[in-house]
């Protein structure tokens, strides 16, 4: 079993329920970690043989780009995508962090992680 990771990739998104949160937008961290077989990857030595995490970064983009009130729906979303898109995946783990989120006290961030296997319901 191989593990990719892309570990805290910055975006700044309009997510949230507030209004403001809508307007001026705030900055997040994302993390992803997905499981896929070897194959014959490490043979060949070809891209087309492997997991692209090219392809999973442009994932993280597109969904961090359209705003949804809960993180809740950006995380299930991004994980349904990585496994109906590329069929080597057979574990997705996601977590988006907002920084300094608006919850009138002193917290660093607030996160949703979601982990889905194929052909499991979560």
């Amino acid at each position: 079993m191989v593990e990719i990771k892309l570990k805290n990739v910055r975006f700044y998104s309009y997510h949230g329920c507030l209004k403001e949160e809508a307007l001026i937008g705030s900055e997040y961290l994302v993390n992803l970690s997905v499981k896929t077989e070897l194959g014959k990857s490490h043979l060949t030595d070809n891209l087309e043989d492997a997991v692209d995490y090219v392809f999973l970064n442009n994932v993280l983009k597109e969904e961090m780009g359209v705003p949804r009130k809960l993180l809740e729906g950006v995380v299930k979303k991004i994980c349904t995508r990585v496994l109906n898109e590329e069929k080597r995946v057979s574990e997705v783990t996601v977590s988006v962090s907002k920084l300094c989120p608006p919850i009138n006290g002193d917290a660093e961030s607030v996160s949703v992680k979601i982990t889905e296997k194929r052909g499991e319901k979560i």
